[in-house]
């Protein structure tokens, strides 16, 4: 099975708040894109940090809810099991970073506009 083919429930509660606040990221980037307004430029910028920081929390509680019940697994079997705990942790940054990709490439465009 590969990253991609059940990427968001993989990632676990994390993904949520990664995808609300990226979502409002996005939206902010798309009105300064639309109306060159300073606020909605710092509003964007705000909602990408957050967007960030709600990723690398996902990420953060999805690897330390790993290392607290992987001692419940058979010792054999608790490698394997705490990379792929890992692997899904990080699909909370994976998330944050595509939305973050692409709302700063919508902000971009906004700045490169030129003015009415």
């Amino acid at each position: 099975m590969g990253m991609w083919d059940n990427f968001f429930e993989a990632g676990g509660w994390g993904m949520y708040p990664t995808m609300l606040f990226g979502f409002l990221f996005i939206a902010a980037a798309a009105f300064h894109a639309l109306r060159r307004d300073a606020r909605h430029l710092r509003v964007a910028f705000a909602l990408g940090v957050v967007t960030f920081a709600s990723s690398l929390l996902g990420t953060s509680v999805g690897i330390c809810t790993s290392v607290h019940y992987v001692k419940k697994v058979p010792p054999p079997e608790q490698f394997m099991t705490m990379w792929q705990g890992i692997e899904e942790s990080l699909h909370n940054a994976v998330l944050g970073l595509i939305i973050i990709v692409i709302g700063a490439l919508i902000s971009a465009a906004g700045v490169m506009r030129r003015p009415a």
